[in-house]
């Protein structure tokens, strides 16, 4: 501030007030001020702002979930790109982490604000039993939730908005279209069974399977890779009246699946149909492509930065529902044999 001080011919004060945009000093010498610390290569330093209480111009994300999972769900590497779309047109960096359970996430959080870290977070995976709402209120944290809290958490939450996705709604949607083709026998290969929205999956599938008397309809939880993917498709196609439908939690457990029923001789769809979560370009490389759930995760997480930087601006926190995703019927569905006998055991050799 010294050196743009001495080439603007102006006071340190005097820069101080322009480059902070705060009053005292007029436009032209505002901008005088600016192009010479343009000159200069003069950035601002998040350090000292935290200091002196400006804020870091830093938001967090903290994801609690096995890195090698993670790094190969499209969904999350989406959402990131439509956060970083948002915060960088603000100017804002994003602090990424990832832990290995919501214990550690937590102790993030309290790191991150005893250090003035970040701004804000935004926080992903709620959990059946969470709690980060609470300690991010207690931290005075400003938050925005990507995905719907448990049921049990009616807050307030003043400082945090959500946005909301309709999985019980899929799932009813999902259920009802193999319904149509005939399906009686349908298994979903859900994800983590800690997350709040695997939990209301797995419940919406109960209460269709109830509504429509699909007595062999239920779920199977893994840890969303291909490897456990793999393992409870195997398993459920290998017993002695297999399912005619599977419906799995993302895009890498349904191309795994697709290709273990393959390998145990079975044709998809002739023989059992397949359903993605997720839809992504690796829906659309199996043979045959996959039939997915279409959402946009950019979108998502365009949306979800766009109300953090809401919350930091002061304005209020909010609840913002996404629409109903909806499903792209591709080669992996059709309508199941004999009314929904289907398959039949999984040929012998």
């Amino acid at each position: 501030m010294k050196d743009i001080a001495q080439r603007a011919g102006v006071s340190e004060s005097a820069v101080s007030f322009a480059l902070n945009g705060r009053p005292g000093v007029s436009e032209i010498t505002r901008d005088r001020i600016r192009r010479v610390a343009e000159q200069l290569g003069w950035r601002p330093s998040t350090a000292a702002r935290a200091l002196s209480g400006e804020g870091s111009a830093t938001v967090g994300l903290v994801v609690a979930r096995p890195a090698a999972n993670l790094g190969v769900d499209s969904f999350f590497l989406q959402l990131i790109s439509g956060i970083q779309e948002v915060l960088a047109e603000r100017q804002l960096g994003l602090l990424f982490q990832v832990v290995e359970d919501v214990a550690a996430e937590c102790a993030v959080y309290r790191r991150w604000w005893a250090e003035h870290r970040v701004d804000g977070v935004l926080m992903v995976d709620p959990r059946t039993d969470d709690p980060r709402a609470d300690l991010l209120d207690e931290l005075g944290l400003r938050a925005v939730v990507i995905g719907t809290l448990p049921g049990g958490d009616t807050g307030p939450h003043p400082g945090l908005s959500q946005i909301r996705a309709d999985d019980a709604g899929a799932m009813a949607a999902v259920v009802g279209r193999l319904h149509e083709l005939g399906h009686r026998r349908i298994v979903h290969i859900a994800g983590l069974s800690s997350l709040a929205h695997t939990d209301r999956r797995i419940e919406s599938l109960r209460i269709e399977a109830d509504r429509r008397g699909l007595a062999d309809a239920h779920s199977v939880t893994t840890d969303y890779s291909d490897i456990e993917g793999a393992a409870v498709t195997r398993k459920v196609l290998e017993q002695p009246v297999p399912p005619t439908a599977l419906i799995y939690d993302n895009d890498v457990m349904a191309a795994a699946g697709s290709a273990v029923a393959t390998g145990l001789g079975l044709a998809v769809p002739d023989d059992v149909s397949v359903v993605s979560w997720e839809d992504s370009a690796l829906c659309r490389l199996t043979a045959p492509w996959l039939t997915a759930l279409s959402r946009d995760p950019v979108a998502f997480g365009r949306l979800a930065a766009g109300e953090l930087t809401v919350l930091l601006d002061g304005g209020p926190a909010r609840t913002v529902q996404v629409p109903l995703p909806r499903l792209i019927e591709r080669g992996s569905t059709a309508a199941a044999r004999d009314g929904g006998g289907g398959a039949g055991a999984v040929p012998a050799g």
